[in-house]
């Protein structure tokens, strides 16, 4: 098993998506990168906390790899828009990647050359990357809430066109 945590916007589509990857054993809502401890929903949202909202992904890295989950958070998430994701805007929604062990630094950056090279975006990846320092649980609410809440109006504009993108393009994943 192995773990990394990414930010891509609001966590709930990282979430989503990433509960449907094969390979991928837990996803957790969470945040980090910020200056208080145990920070909640309310905190972050004032964006005066320094968290990202993020995703913690638990990966049997025999089955999917951790390039290949980089793969699909690049092919997800626009990650040249700094600190927002559509009409989420603010430093809790910028793109960002916390590596949990020295070793996958290498492959992140090796992930990071690939997409840029492919010139799949035209602008310039803002995506920070950083060590992980500690990650804090969200609220049991924001726990699988895709799946809990699919007809809520931000889940259905938002998150359903993303999946329906990641399923299409990432098929066998």
């Amino acid at each position: 098993m192995e773990t990394i945590i990414l930010g891509g916007g609001c966590f709930w589509c990282l979430d989503a998506i990433f509960q449907r990857v094969t390979g991928v054993i837990l996803v957790e809502s969470g945040y980090t990168g910020g200056k208080i401890e145990n920070p909640t929903y309310k905190e972050i949202c004032t964006g005066k906390t320094g968290h990202a909202e993020v995703v913690k992904i638990t990966f049997d890295n025999k089955q999917i790899t951790l390039l290949e989950i980089l793969e699909i958070f690049w092919q997800t998430h626009d990650p040249t828009t700094l600190n927002r994701q559509g009409n989420d805007i603010g430093t809790q929604y910028r793109s960002t990647i916390f590596y949990v062990k020295a070793s996958q630094k290498e492959i992140i950056n090796q992930s990071l050359n690939c997409i840029i090279n492919s010139k799949l975006y035209k602008n310039t990846i803002v995506t920070e990357i950083n060590k992980l320092d500690k990650f804090y649980i969200a609220e049991k609410y924001h726990q699988d809430y895709y799946n809990n809440n699919s007809n809520q109006p931000y889940c259905s504009l938002i998150i359903n066109p993303k999946i329906m993108k990641f399923e299409k393009q990432i098929k066998n994943k």
